[in-house]
This record gives structure tokens, C-alpha cells and sequence, in this order.
């Protein structure tokens, strides 16, 4: 549900014209992410769904969530989705004074989901309302990983439509939710695991750091399509960590209405499009 509501008229409008080479932009990023999957399987053993999983470049907490739907490790897909994410948000608030100086603060816009701690009433009911329907009708058109895509479409539709004005999901009731979610994860954990973990921690890193190379490829050619500067581009195109990205863009003066349109909508082209991608192209470990 908080996946779908970054489905916003807003971010639509702040795209514009560039609406193009953007969504080239997130398909090449999912394309550049499972090659990257498809590497790291080769060369470390472990199964290709999960390596290309756990390299999808955003929509961590999704990407988790329908992992063990999709046939993969959904620990060491956690793994790798916050590895990436934590890079991300060491490497960005570094990287863009060195880069990028000269550049003065500006305004920022709040984040998709902000608002009071427990929300309101009809947040409540129409969360409630839309998860039921949503996983309901994912399962009945048999989409992958449906009780996560179903209601996230659905949400998507009804932020996008602005019907009944719109709804956010309750903060506290999606941190319970990414707190379950973890808490699922963790306990299924074994010292083989553990173990396994640290051997990939290494391989894991240096992927990731290709994709960042990689995506600032992209951001080249956004540069280049599109009106954004190359920081804007740079910072829309990083793969992951958005509430970190918006911080340095507040602080560097960074046009931060595109840079939340783009990682939002890259964010729901990785969600709908990995599980069918893995689905399709990977073979389903035994």
C-alpha cells in the first residue's frame, strides 16, 4: 500500500515531457540489476533468482516481501537489498559535495507518507478496505507475489485517481508492517546462513559499486534527454536509499520534485516488473 501511493498526479506532472527517457531509464535499471544477479550467482553458487532479487535496484522492503513467492532466499534477498541501501546512503552524502560543489540549499518537499503518527480513521478503513480487495483480486488474476503487487496496484489507481481525496497508510501501522516483515526473516536465520552471508559480503559489495557506476551512466543520459542538471539526474538514478537522497538534495540544492518522481516511479517499475522479469527469464531452483 505505501508502495502504491507514490503513484502520485505530482510526480507525474513533475516528469513532464522527459516521461521517456525516464521510464528507459528504470527499464535499463532493471535490466543492469539482473545482469549484475545473473553475475553474482555465476561466481559466488548461489541461486540465480535470489542473486538477481537481491540486486534489484529499489523497492527494498517490496523486493523482500515477495521473495520467498518468487522462489528465492528472502534472507539472503534481505541481505543484499540493505547492503545496497546502506552503500547507497554512505556513499551519496560523500560523493555529492566532492562532485557536485557550488550548489546552494533549497526547499524540499515532504516525502510520500508523511503525516500523523496513527493517521486518521479513514486512512484505517481505506488501507484496510484496499489491502483485502487487492490481494483478493491479485490471487483471482493470478499475479505473482500477489498479496504484495495486488494491493499496491490497486492503492496506485485509487493515489493516482485522487479518489475519495486520496488516503495515506498510518505510519505507525507501516512500521509495525516492516517490522513483521523483518522479524519473519530474521528468525529463520541459521549459523549456515550467517556464515554464507559473510562469504558474499565482499562479491555483494563490488556489484552493488558496479551498479553505482552503472546508474551514473544513466544519469549521464538524463543529463543529456532531459532538462534536470546532472545532479538531479544523479541523485533520481542512485540505486536505492530515497529518504537518504532527499536529504543531500535538500542540502545541495537539488530539484528535489523530480528526484522524488523519478526514484518513485523507477521504485514501481521495480516492484511490478522484477517478479515478472525473474519469473520469465530464471529458472525455478528445485
Amino acid at each position: 500500500m505505501t508502495l502504491g501511493a507514490y503513484l502520485q498526479s505530482s510526480a507525474l506532472s513533475a516528469v513532464g515531457r522527459s516521461w521517456l527517457p525516464v521510464l528507459l531509464a528504470s527499464a535499463a535499471t532493471l535490466l543492469l540489476s539482473l545482469t549484475a544477479g545473473v553475475a553474482l550467482a555465476r561466481f559466488t553458487g548461489i541461486d540465480t533468482r535470489t542473486a538477481s532479487l537481491g540486486m534489484v535496484a529499489g523497492g527494498a522492503s517490496g523486493i523482500v516481501g515477495m521473495a520467498d513467492d518468487l522462489g528465492g532466499d528472502d534472507r539472503l534477498v534481505a541481505f543484499m537489498q540493505y547492503l545496497r541501501v546502506l552503500i547507497v546512503v554512505l556513499v551519496t552524502p560523500l560523493l555529492v559535495p566532492i562532485a557536485f560543489s557550488g550548489h546552494r540549499v533549497a526547499g524540499a518537499e515532504a516525502a510520500p507518507g508523511a503525516g500523523p503518527v496513527f493517521g486518521h480513521p479513514r486512512d484505517w478503513l481505506i488501507t484496510a478496505a484496499l489491502a483485502v480487495i487487492g490481494a483478493v483480486a491479485g490471487r483471482f488474476i493470478r499475479l505473482p507475489a500477489a498479496s504484495l503487487l495486488g494491493p499496491m496496484i490497486l492503492s496506485g489507481i485509487v493515489t493516482l485517481a485522487s479518489i475519495g481525496g486520496g488516503f495515506t497508510v498510518p505510519p505507525v501501522l507501516r512500521e509495525v508492517a516492516f517490522a513483521t516483515i523483518g522479524l519473519r526473516i530474521g528468525l529463520r536465520f541459521t549459523v549456515a546462513t550467517v556464515r554464507l552471508v559473510g562469504r558474499l559480503l565482499v562479491p555483494v559489495a563490488i556489484c552493488i559499486l558496479g551498479l553505482l557506476v552503472a546508474c551514473f551512466g544513466l544519469a549521464v543520459l538524463l543529463d543529456v534527454t532531459t532538462s534536470a542538471s546532472l545532479l538531479d539526474a544523479y541523485l533520481a538514478t542512485t540505486p536505492g536509499g530515497l529518504y537518504a537522497v532527499l536529504a543531500v538534495a535538500f542540502g545541495a540544492g537539488a530539484n528535489t520534485t523530480f528526484i522524488v518522481a523519478v526514484q518513485g516511479l523507477r521504485l514501481l517499475v521495480m516492484v511490478l516488473l522484477a517478479p515478472v522479469m525473474v519469473r520469465w527469464l530464471i529458472p525455478r531452483v528445485p
